[in-house]
């Protein structure tokens, strides 16, 4: 039937995308073109697409009959690993992907339908960035996906994967999604790109330094997971949805326990007596997960704190946990932040929160004080006590000052707390303490150092140990190293179907 037959040419013509000559480009790039991205992100055979012939409505500067199959966006839906998920990724390969008018609106569309069926949005961004020629219609259609993606925020979850460029207004799109995902060469993410910058402030700088991992992995931290190429990114954007549930009214999905939640012998003693001696934080995490297995959050940012997703005894899990091993596994302004938003995503998706902690507190000093310590610091406190999810916390060694509270005491958020025989549990540590309380007393005294190290010894031993904040119930129980994986397990069973309630309210007014 003829009517049949022009329906097949259209799609064919469509799935074309550029042309023979732009896919070619793509691919010598080190670049899968949308239509196979998709493919291999959803499992075989269930995807959907929508919106395929969709086109532009413009006539000036050359646009005006001016063909972009399918809009440069391919959108659509199927299942991944078994669930659904709505995704878009943009075309690279038909006008360099450009953000117009429609693209806008298909892009936004399948926001809105992801957070109306209650299923995660995953954007694959690659793309030249606005389309000029379309003047305020592009600027417009900006606004429609931000104003998608943030009434979607909280109820769906949002990855973005930047696979390619991502330059300009476009830029705030994926940053404002719960995790992104940026491909070592080829992704790029900048509120303006060199050309721009050069112009506009006479800097020379090139697009790498300018907008690439290093830029946004390490510095900014906008980028929460660098990921090799293509196909590296699709695949840890799979994992990361295993995760996560379908939306907020959803538990995360419980896999089978790989291993019994017994004792882990090898945690006694692994962290080492001397308070001021650096370990890695990392090796005590993935001996309390299951089978090992610790998928990070924003490794490169603030390494100084740990986030990131692990399971006990199958159940999705976030973890927060300070890393000695990088600047004392001291709480700075960019720690805080990293921590906070991290806590926040967990108890919007339902997620269980573990701290560990061994820091010896906030960071002082001029520069933190002037980049805030103080309202970057209260986003921990904030964020943990705010937070519904169950928390359990356990303090593995040094617990001092304000640290104790941001990393989730009693009575900061947490429902259980456990700490280990070496934990020190302190307002500030017993030097300090002793040359503050006693001042007078040990300058007057006949032999000032002799009275300084009673003193210090005194107060050591009544307050550098888990037992006195144990004795006041502030700590629940004082565990063997061994024990922790066995007892967060049996916890999180009790905390199964806990329920909060709290006063009415739209949202606390959280420092910024």
């Amino acid at each position: 039937m003829e009517l049949y037959a022009e329906l097949t040419r259209r799609r064919e013509q469509i799935k074309q995308m550029g042309g023979a000559k732009a896919v070619a480009k793509q691919h010598q790039s080190g670049k899968w073109t949308a239509r196979e991205r998709m493919e291999y992100f959803f499992d075989p055979g269930t995807f959907n697409e929508t919106g395929m012939f969709i086109k532009h409505r413009q006539a000036g500067f050359g646009m005006a009959g001016k063909e972009i199959p399918a809009e440069g966006v391919i959108v659509g839906y199927g299942k991944v690993n078994g669930r659904t998920v709505m995704a878009a990724a943009e075309d690279y390969t038909s006008m360099a992907g450009t953000f117009g008018e429609y693209h806008g609106k298909k892009f936004a569309r399948a926001i809105d339908l992801a957070r109306e069926m209650g299923i995660p949005f995953v954007g694959m961004n690659d793309s030249g960035g606005a389309r000029l020629q379309e003047g305020i219609d592009t600027l417009e259609a900006y606004a429609w996906l931000f104003r998608s993606q943030i009434r979607a925020s909280g109820v769906i979850p949002q990855l973005a994967l930047l696979m390619g460029p991502c330059l300009g207004g476009q830029a705030y799109h994926p940053v404002m999604q719960d995790f992104v995902l940026q491909c070592r060469e080829a992704g790029f993410m900048g509120i303006a790109g060199p050309a721009f910058v050069k112009t506009q402030l006479g800097i020379d700088i090139d697009l790498q330094t300018l907008s690439g991992v290093e830029a946004h992995a390490v510095k900014s931290g906008c980028t929460h997971v660098v990921v090799e190429d293509d196909r590296d990114c699709l695949d840890r954007a799979k994992e990361l949805l295993q995760f996560l549930p379908q939306n907020n009214r959803e538990k995360p999905p419980v896999t089978k326990p790989g291993e019994p939640s017994g004792a882990v012998p090898e945690l006694d003693g692994l962290v080492p007596e001397h308070s001021l001696e650096p370990y890695d934080m990392h090796e005590i995490i993935r001996r309390l997960v299951d089978n090992g297995y610790f998928f990070e959050i924003m490794a490169g940012f603030a390494p100084n704190i740990i986030t990131g997703f692990g399971r006990f005894n199958g159940r999705s899990t976030g973890i927060v946990a300070s890393q000695p091993d990088w600047m004392g596994g001291v709480i700075n302004c960019d720690a805080a932040d990293k921590a906070a938003r991290f806590i926040r995503c967990c108890d919007l998706f339902n997620i269980p929160l573990v701290s560990i902690h061994d820091t010896p507190g906030y960071m002082i000093g001029p520069e933190e004080d002037w980049k805030g310590i103080l309202r970057h610091g209260s986003k921990l406190l904030f964020a943990y006590i705010e937070a519904t999810v169950p928390k359990i916390s356990v303090i593995v060694r040094k617990s001092f000052a304000g640290a104790y509270l941001g990393m989730c005491c009693k009575d900061t958020g947490a429902d259980l707390v456990f700490a280990w025989p070496e934990a020190t549990v302190t307002i500030v540590g017993a030097e300090t303490a002793a040359s503050i309380i006693f001042a007078k007393e040990i300058k007057s005294a006949a032999d000032p150092e002799a009275v300084r190290a009673q003193r210090i010894r005194e107060y050591r031993n009544l307050y550098e140990n888990p037992y006195n904040a144990a004795e006041r119930g502030y700590i629940d129980d004082v565990i063997m190293p061994s024990e922790t994986r066995q007892r967060i397990c049996a916890a999180l069973d009790l905390l199964e179907n806990k329920q909060v309630t709290g006063p009415w309210k739209k949202y606390s007014n959280i420092t910024l």
